[in-house]
């Protein structure tokens, strides 16, 4: 239930405060709000981001929305970012452990979809493309929406353009927070008696995030990760039935830490409840 998760919890959110540039939220606050963020990302639909709002208004009193709301954009593109890269490195691993050619292949495809995607999500942060939703906004009587998008947009662009140390410090930890994962599988596998090398704990995970990837709009990836690892038990030639029972250890982890989630929630109820002003000078 602990151990490892409260320690990718912890890289996660240091790669959460790294993509603020004056770094001004204490550590303890971000944490919290990470929790109850994807307390919600994890049990409602919304392609995942269902529970951003929720991050941005439990720190509102500590940094200004929109310098949040820009944080969580980049936070998004670097543990994206980071996602990529283990699996690219999970391949790598993988290579010579026995891995089943077949779903080998299917995990390079994966990578490539997941790289041009990942690319085009960065490419819409550093060109005009952003200014042009601000315009739309405007042009629909949406002034505070509009003005915004435009304060996010402009942030983004100067956090990639002049903290290069801290993009790749936050992307570091997301990447950390990936191996912690891996490090978690086997240990769960220990636990339930299969011993595994280490290599294949790391593939089982690079698997897992490219099913994590591909089914972003389901909330908590609910049958496509029990699915998808069954596959990658078989692939590496282990029992279809001890990849289902990962699978629903793993689940009982997160119901439990998305527990710990809506407690912070019900805590911090009126951080929500307050909705943050959109409008210049909030």
């Amino acid at each position: 239930m602990w151990f490892p998760f409260i320690l990718i919890n912890i890289r996660d959110t240091l790669g959460w405060r790294f993509a603020f540039p004056r770094q001004r939220v204490p550590f303890r606050a971000l944490f919290r709000a990470r929790l109850a963020g994807e307390a919600f990302n994890a049990t409602t639909p919304g392609a995942s981001v269902a529970g951003e709002p929720a991050k941005a208004a439990l720190i509102r009193r500590r940094v200004d929305y929109h310098e949040s709301a820009a944080s969580l954009v980049v936070a998004k593109t670097t543990i994206t970012i980071s996602q990529v890269l283990f699996l690219a490195f999970g391949l790598v691993v993988v290579r010579r452990a026995g891995v089943d050619p077949r779903l080998f292949h299917a995990l390079l495809i994966a990578l490539a979809v997941e790289t041009v995607a990942t690319s085009g999500f960065v490419a819409v942060q550093t060109t005009r493309a952003l200014g042009v939703v601000s315009a739309l906004l405007m042009r629909l009587g949406l002034t505070g929406l509009a003005h915004g998008s435009a304060t996010a947009d402009i942030a983004i662009k100067r956090y990639y353009r002049r903290h290069p140390g801290a993009l790749a410090l936050s992307i570091g930890f997301h990447f950390l927070g990936w191996l912690l994962s891996a490090g978690e599988t086997y240990l769960i596998l220990r636990l339930l008696g299969v011993h595994v090398a280490l290599p294949v704990a790391v593939g089982i995970e690079a698997a897992g995030t490219a099913v994590r990837f591909a089914s972003f709009f389901v909330p908590a990836h609910i049958g496509a990760l029990e699915g998808g690892n069954v596959v990658a038990f078989v692939g590496f030639g282990l029992d279809a039935a001890t990849g289902l029972s990962f699978t629903l250890v793993r689940r009982v982890r997160e119901l439990t830490w998305v527990g710990i989630g809506f407690l912070v929630v019900a805590h911090r109820d009126t951080a929500l409840v307050e909705a943050p002003s959109l409008e210049p000078g909030a």
